[in-house]
């Protein structure tokens, strides 16, 4: 079997026509007919059916069909991979970041990698967990910083730190002193992350709120961190954030209130694409783990 072969059945397989498939081969009919006769032969089974008017995949094709696309895809980020290395550590690489992580660490990393990589263009994303999981998986981005959970048979990952959750509020328009007043909160404007885009963030407000004896009213939803913390800031309401967000947003007039007493906390994660962890990934990684190290010290 030969990589020609499967390339003839995946044309084959789209158009469902030998005519259309051998056009688009470049490649006359009577050839990829008997390529499509040797990879069944092969096989020991009937990838296709056909007769004069029509040509359709069998359920073993459509299986074969679904299996060599994403064969052919891992071969292709393989290729890519194989390049760069090849390359020295030229080239592009990229990462992403979800807007609740502190920007000042991703900052630090950029310039460490900057400086140790000088032939390196580094990109940086602030993309959502949901839409890096799907880039990491198709090795459209390098590394990336995202928020449990993660489930991805294709991504490997290890956990950064573990972020509590915390109250921030406006001191000007609120007086909270403690997790005990929580209650006069049941008639507060919520500030938070649309549903669609930050899901696991809008269930554990839903989750911190009930344990304290509420429903929160979710007036305003945004997608991006700064834009919550700006409502909060101009009085427009009340948001429950990651604590990790007080060291990039500390404006005088918001006070961060951590709730201690629920037991929900996440985890930021440092994620791969699975067994691709490059010489640059891994410099990464342990540049972030000592950083939040010395943050915590």
């Amino acid at each position: 079997m030969e990589l020609r072969h499967l390339k003839y059945f995946l044309k084959l397989a789209e158009e469902l026509s030998f005519v259309r498939a051998a056009d688009k081969l470049f490649i006359s009919q009577p050839p990829l007919s008997r390529q499509i006769k040797e990879l069944e032969t092969e096989l020991g089974a009937t990838l296709f059916e056909r007769n004069n008017k029509r040509v359709i995949l069998t359920d073993a094709g459509k299986f074969y069909q679904k299996e060599i696309q994403e064969l052919l895809k891992n071969l292709e980020r393989i290729n890519i991979q194989t390049k760069k290395i090849s390359e020295n550590q030229s080239g592009e690489f990229r990462i992403a970041y979800v807007s609740s992580t502190f920007s000042g660490d991703i900052s630090k990393l950029i310039q460490f990698l900057s400086a140790q990589y000088p032939f390196v263009n580094f990109r940086l994303y602030e993309v959502p967990t949901v839409k890096q999981i799907a880039a990491l998986e198709e090795g459209k981005i390098d590394f990336g910083i995202i928020r449990a959970p993660l489930h991805s048979p294709k991504i490997d990952s290890q956990l950064w730190f573990k972020d509590s959750f915390s109250l921030v509020f406006n001191r000007n328009k609120y007086a909270i002193a403690s997790e005990d007043e929580l209650e006069i909160l049941k008639e507060a404007t919520f500030v938070f992350f649309n549903k669609e885009y930050a899901p696991y963030f809008y269930d554990a407000l839903l989750q911190i709120c009930a344990q304290y004896g509420f429903n929160p009213k979710v007036v305003h939803e945004s997608n991006n961190i700064s834009s919550i913390i700006q409502l909060v800031k101009n009085g427009l309401g009340i948001s429950i954030v990651p604590t990790a967000i007080m060291k990039s947003h500390n404006y005088p007039e918001l006070e961060f209130l951590e709730l201690k007493k629920v037991n929900l906390s996440t985890d930021i994660l440092l994620a791969t694409p699975k067994g691709n962890q490059t010489e640059i990934s891994k410099a990464a990684i342990k540049f972030l783990m000592e950083q939040n190290s010395k943050n915590e010290n």
